[in-house]
């Protein structure tokens, strides 16, 4: 069926569009940015905010430019007299009950309210809301919440309500309403796994991850310590948006030489250690093959989808690969291998990963795992830190990473996107169960769909796969095993929409450019050019990979491999 097209004009330009779309949608066809703050393109759609208000015709008063259709003839108009004053009362209603610490807030100079007030001239003490102090929530080690910042946008719970978590939600009513966790109780004692997509979506400094920066400043700055550096696949992908360099811009050189401008004992590429979990995986994988052990197996890459899984599927535990994520296999490897060929003392050695994900400090400070890796930052903690340095990011020539741990192969480098872990697996175990197997692109398990399927048949075995990106998207794939539904062989799973490139520790950027960019999309871009442009593009090709098994490791799942590299889950962990 033919759509019917819409003709109207905004503020006078004349627009075209289909016929269910928005006065919003339509007006960025016109080069037109109506302001928003609940609004979220994918997450958030209320029309409560009321800062998209706008005059149409055919409309009494005001209309929400973020619900409201557009009609033929309709004439709409953004910028009158009466909206600006609507929209600058809403601002300044905000602020009566805002805690307006702005100078120290983790959002200074990329917060929304703070952008549109300065746009709007508006007097922040112009109401005088009641006085009340809602207790700060750090129980978790990764986020912090400051109701007293928090403008009951409702994004971060849309946010969690798409992730299928349902772990935060208003509490009260009226002037007195907060979110918060059900019967008030602490973060932790929720359903929440860290995922972060919430600190993302929130337009404020409500939400924010519980920094480690000031340890890893003291860690610098103590002659006792050997401080190293390693950095995650997408983390390359995002860091230059937080220096207004395009979105999708590969910054790998760049943030090198950041960090080294830190003074650390070494910066390594945590690309190596994607290519380590590949061995390691793809092994396991063949040998549940052959032994018929619990099947499907899931990738276990993602601290989030493990927490998920250990809370809410615990039954399912089995079915988790027992690989360390590449993040902990590092630090493990450090503190063994590499003091070991350095005569260092580990307890001299302090790891920082540099993460796109909040989960990955929770990961940090699990028993299983505890000391391998001693503080993750975000990518916004990095971008934080090189600034405060006064270190001239876009102003720094590109540099190397240091050996060992220095090349990694293709493979490595798209783990950051959905579908990456997977494409990376299939080409090493494909090449380990047939070795004239070459293919090296699987474009089937590639892109940004939540949930994706494939099936290939590799030395007389047909191997099924999934993915799933999004915790709501891994419910219903579990669901499908479940029930006998779905019957695969491998599973990989990314707790963010999108996967790492998506993730809750990455650059805040303005609704703007939120709401008509597709992030994902051109941030994994930027991975699969690390990969195309690679003179190793399967794991099992890395001459790394090759020194760490043949100087230390013997081979993949080896004995000494599952000391080191492997660990296990149980049901409702506690830190």
């Amino acid at each position: 069926m033919e759509t019917k097209m819409i003709n109207l004009k905004i503020n006078g330009i004349p627009v075209t569009v289909p016929e269910g779309t928005t006065i919003l949608q339509a007006a960025r066809q016109a080069h037109i940015e109506i302001p928003t703050l609940c609004f979220l393109k994918d997450v958030s759609r209320m029309g409560s905010c009321r800062m998209c208000v706008v005059e149409a015709t055919g409309a009494r008063g005001l209309v929400a430019a973020c619900v409201y259709p557009v009609a033929e003839g309709m004439e709409v108009r953004t910028n009158t007299e009466k909206c600006r004053q609507s929209r600058k009362m809403t601002l300044e209603l905000i602020l009566s009950k805002h805690k307006k610490k702005c100078l120290s807030c983790e959002r200074n100079h990329s917060c929304e309210l703070q952008r549109l007030s300065l746009g709007y001239s508006v007097d922040e003490d112009r109401f005088k809301g009641e006085d009340f102090v809602l207790p700060l929530d750090d129980s978790t080690p990764y986020l912090i919440r400051d109701n007293d910042k928090c403008i009951n946008c409702m994004r971060c719970v849309n946010a969690c309500k798409k992730q299928g978590i349902y772990a935060i939600g208003p509490i009260g009513r009226g002037f007195n309403v907060h979110i918060g966790s059900a019967f008030d109780r602490p973060l932790v004692e929720s359903p929440c796994v860290g995922c972060g997509q919430c600190v993302v979506d929130c337009p404020v400094g409500a939400l924010s991850e519980k920094s480690n920066i000031n340890e890893v400043w003291a860690a610098l700055s103590d002659s006792s310590k050997k401080v190293v550096f390693i950095t995650a696949p997408s983390v390359r992908a995002t860091l230059g948006e937080a220096f207004d360099m395009p979105i999708g811009t590969n910054v790998e050189g760049k943030m090198i030489a950041a960090i080294r401008r830190f003074n650390p004992e070494a910066v390594f590429n945590m690309d190596v250690t994607a290519d380590l979990t590949i061995m390691e995986e793809a092994s396991e994988l063949i040998n549940r093959i052959k032994t018929n052990k619990p099947m499907p197996m899931f990738t276990s890459c993602c601290p989030a989808w493990i927490k998920f899984i250990e809370q809410t599927y615990p039954e399912m535990i089995p079915h988790l690969s027992t690989c360390k994520s590449p993040q902990q296999m590092f630090g493990a490897l450090l503190k063994t291998y590499w003091c070991e060929k350095n005569n260092i003392d580990p307890a001299s050695l302090f790891v920082v990963s540099v993460i796109p994900c909040t989960a990955k400090k929770y990961e940090c400070a699990r028993e299983e795992m505890k000391g391998d890796v001693d503080v993750a930052i975000t990518t916004r903690e990095l971008a934080r830190m090189i600034k405060t340095a006064g270190i001239k990011f876009t102003e720094l020539p590109d540099e190397e990473f240091d050996n060992p741990f220095a090349t990694a192969t293709g493979a490595g480098a798209i783990f950051g996107a959905t579908g990456g872990v997977m494409e990376a697996a299939l080409r090493t175990a494909a090449h380990m169960l047939d070795g004239s197997f070459e293919v090296l692109d699987f474009f089937a398990v590639r892109g940004s769909n939540p949930i994706k399927e494939a099936t290939y048949l590799v030395a007389g075995h047909t191997i099924k796969v999934a993915v799933a990106s999004g915790l709501d998207n891994a419910r219903k794939i579990v669901e499908s095993i479940k029930s006998g539904e779905k019957k695969y062989d491998f599973v990989e799973i990314m707790s963010c929409p999108g996967g790492c490139v998506n993730g809750g520790g990455q650059p805040t950027l303005p609704d703007s450019v939120r709401n008509s960019v597709e992030l994902k999309e051109a941030r994994a871009k930027a991975l699969y050019s690390c990969d195309n442009t690679n003179s190793y593009r399967r794991s099992a090709d890395s001459p790394t990979i090759d020194i760490i098994y043949n100087d230390y490791l013997n081979f993949p799942n080896s004995h000494r491999a599952h000391e080191i590299l492997h660990t296990s889950y149980k049901p409702n962990p506690k830190i």
